[in-house]
């Protein structure tokens, strides 16, 4: 054993052979001599290390290899792999000794656990969700995806047939038809979240079969001949139909505003929930909600307005002009910056301030951005000279000089900008696997609420209430996407809610919802900012009140952890004891 190796990272690979096959087992170090090659029992002792770190980045690869090669979404056969790589790397990891390990193996041990788990559970409820559209997808999705797969795998036993594939794409073209006629008389038994997820299937299914047939055209000397015709025909019908499942099933007829949202029902969120160990959401959302309502009155009474909305509406008409927009938007980047630096709350690297780039979101990506994002890179929101005059006017009430404030520095520094700096040179290997919006967003609303309780940075009445819409929105962030995926709120029902009780322009209010709601985002995403900033800030009292780190030390800790469940994070910084079936049990935020 090398000096400072552990035992925590040392196994050894027992190779089985018998008739012919080899089979390999994890089994734990031992000093006991092994087994040479060629005696009776035929088996041998591999001594390889693989440490928590290494499992994790080669895990992260190999579903990256699985998830690239077999790419066809709804397959049985990426169904089948899948499956199986969560099951083999879940009973792989259950045979490594978990004792002898050190509290950041220990963390990155449980960390993957649920990772495989979840994704296991995940896999099933997908296939459950596919289920719902099969009678209108499957007829003709089933031979599609067995020559896409044949064509990936170039077996010399799959001798590939251009004639074949002629045969098998005219009747996948009349099983398209038939799903037409399907639809027309069974619309009203499919909803729209099962309308968009079709669409994008069929969409999927097109490209798949396009790519088959451009490997093999004008290559193969017979393809051309034979399957030109009938990949047209396939591919005429396969865009009727998704226009037949937009019109009819999603609504688009009405229109590029229709807001398409899908529900991931209570299974799903039920599995989010338990990956994210949180409970009692919504009674949190209303609590801090009720807060912000209580300071907005009071920031907006300083201003002489008895309604906190009518102070809202006149901080909104506070915005840059767009002559100096960008110079004012850099001022605000540095300004979060210096602060922390001056008063020394976390360490900020030369190179993180120094090479941000600003750059403008399009107005087409505007509807459902439409405000900063940050990152690598600051990218901001602001009317282009040919959007449509009062949608030019309602982004910039929306991303006026005091909404903008608090933004520049959730996304730049100390927020995501930071975070995102420190976490690629710091543990990378938890970005991939273990990244968590309680975690990435939570740390940058953390910063807004660890700001705003020293007093000295929002001190104006328009400061304070520009802060303050954020945080309501955050909360109501919670209420409308876990209501949305209970079935509770439609997308337009969700709209209003943040025009109502946030104060919200619709425009900008459409944005967040069809951002939230149209299955890129997932569904605690929304609520991963409040939720996960309430973590933050009673991991930061304790870890700060007992003297156990200084701010500047803590904060550092925190990134240099990288992304994971707050509570993981606790147990990590704080020592806590750890074991291989952990369960979230911290009461962060006292009884709800």
């Amino acid at each position: 054993m090398l000096e400072g190796e552990t035992a925590s990272v040392r196994s050894k690979v027992r190779l089985e052979e018998y008739e012919g096959w080899t089979k390999i087992s994890m089994r734990p170090c031992s000093d006991t001599a092994s087994p040479r090659l060629g005696e009776s029992n035929k088996s041998a002792w591999l001594e390889v290390s693989e440490s928590t770190q290494d499992r994790i980045v080669r895990i992260s690869e190999d579903l990256h290899e699985i998830t690239k090669f077999y790419n066809i979404e709804g397959s049985p056969t990426r169904y089948a792999k899948l499956s199986e790589f969560f099951e083999s790397e879940l009973a792989a990891l259950s045979e490594a000794p978990f004792t002898p390990y050190s509290q950041d193996e220990k963390v990155d041990y449980i960390l993957l656990k649920n990772f495989l788990y979840r994704s296991q559970r995940n896999l099933k409820l997908d296939r459950e969700r596919e289920a719902e559209f099969a009678p209108f997808v499957e007829p003709f999705a089933e031979p599609i995806r067995e020559w896409c797969e044949i064509r990936q795998r170039q077996l010399i036993e799959e001798v590939f047939e251009p004639q074949m594939l002629a045969n098998s794409l005219s009747k996948a073209t009349d099983a398209v038809s038939g799903s037409i006629t399907h639809l027309q008389e069974h619309s009203k038994e499919y909803s729209q979240a099962t309308g968009s997820r079709a669409a994008r299937r069929i969409l999927e299914l097109r490209k798949h079969i396009g790519e088959t047939c451009d490997f093999y055209s004008g290559y193969h000397p017979s393809f051309d001949y034979w399957v030109a015709s009938p990949r047209t025909a396939l591919d005429t019908a396969l865009k009727k139909l998704e226009k037949q499942v937009r019109d009819v099933l999603i609504g688009s007829d009405s229109g590029e505003d229709t807001i398409v949202g899908e529900p991931i029902g209570r299974d799903g969120l039920l599995v989010e929930l338990e990956a994210e160990m949180i409970q009692e959401l919504l009674r949190i959302a209303e609590r801090e909600y009720a807060w912000c309502e209580k300071e907005m009155k009071a920031a907006t009474s300083q201003l002489g307005y008895a309604n906190w909305r009518d102070g809202l509406e006149y901080v909104k008409h506070l915005y840059e002009p767009p002559a100096t927009h960008t110079t004012f938007v850099r001022g605000l980047v540095a300004e979060g910056a210096t602060y922390v630096k001056k008063h020394d709350l976390v360490t900020v690297p030369r190179l993180a301030e120094e090479t941000i780039t600003i750059t403008r979101i399009s107005p087409a990506r505007q509807r459902v951005s439409p405000f900063f994002l940050g990152g690598h890179r600051l990218q901001i929101a602001y009317p282009r000279a040919d959007m449509a005059h009062d949608d030019k006017l309602m982004t910039l009430r929306g991303n006026n000089r005091h909404f903008s404030r608090a933004t520049a520095f959730h996304e730049m520094i100390p927020g995501h900008r930071l975070q995102i700096y420190v976490g690629d040179r710091s543990r990378p290997y938890r970005t991939k696997l273990f990244s968590t919006p309680f975690f990435v967003e939570g740390w940058a609303l953390y910063w807004e609420m660890v700001v705003w309780d020293r007093g000295d940075f929002f001190a104006s009445p328009e400061d304070k209430i520009g802060t303050l819409f954020w945080r309501m929105h955050r909360c109501i962030r919670i209420i409308f996407s876990l209501g949305f995926h209970l079935g509770r709120f439609s997308a337009e029902e969700c709209v209003e809610l943040l025009v109502q009780r946030v104060g919200h322009e619709r425009s900008t209010a459409e944005g967040e919802v069809r951002r939230s709601l149209n299955g890129s985002y997932p569904p605690l995403y929304q609520a991963g900012y409040m939720l996960g900033a309430l973590q933050l800030i009673q991991l930061r009292r304790e870890a700060l009140g007992g003297g156990r780190f200084a701010e500047k030390e803590f904060h550092d800790r925190v990134l240099k952890a990288n992304v994971m469940p707050i509570e993981m994070l606790r147990a990590l910084l704080l020592e806590k004891e750890l074991h291989e079936d952990f369960k979230a049990t911290w009461r962060f935020y006292g009884d709800v």
